[in-house]
């Protein structure tokens, strides 16, 4: 099993940015996919951005995200971010990552979850 856990949330104004981390545990990060869901309250869970494993040359963006959201791995560390630029009062939401044997996507996912990091953005 693979142990996750997110950091880097936090209260931030409309325009900022924010970098989270999800660091792994219990086993080798590289062999996974990787991948970014966000909750908002009273809203569902939903896909925000997703990295292929190893060398992470695939990755995929919800819309609302594309372009203000990278995505990146560094499987030495052990850890996948998710850098987000020009937040929005909308991105407010408990962030998660997610790891998969083969792939994350908007309706795939694996079974291996963070604790969540809340990301605030005042306006």
């Amino acid at each position: 099993q693979v142990q996750l856990v997110e950091s880097g949330g936090g209260l931030v104004q409309a325009g900022g940015s924010l970098r989270l981390s999800c660091a792994a545990s219990g086993r080798t990060l590289s062999r996974y996919a990787m991948g970014w869901f966000r909750q908002a309250t009273g809203k569902e869970r939903e896909f925000v951005a997703a990295i292929s494993s190893w060398s992470g040359s695939r990755k995929d963006y919800a819309d609302s995200v594309q372009g203000r959201f990278t995505i990146s791995r560094d499987n030495a560390k052990n850890t996948v971010y998710l850098e987000m630029n020009s937040l929005k009062p909308e991105d407010t939401a408990v962030y998660y990552c997610n790891a998969d044997d083969t792939r994350v996507s908007p309706t795939a996912w694996g079974d291996y979850w963070g604790q969540g990091t809340q990301v605030t953005v005042s306006s």
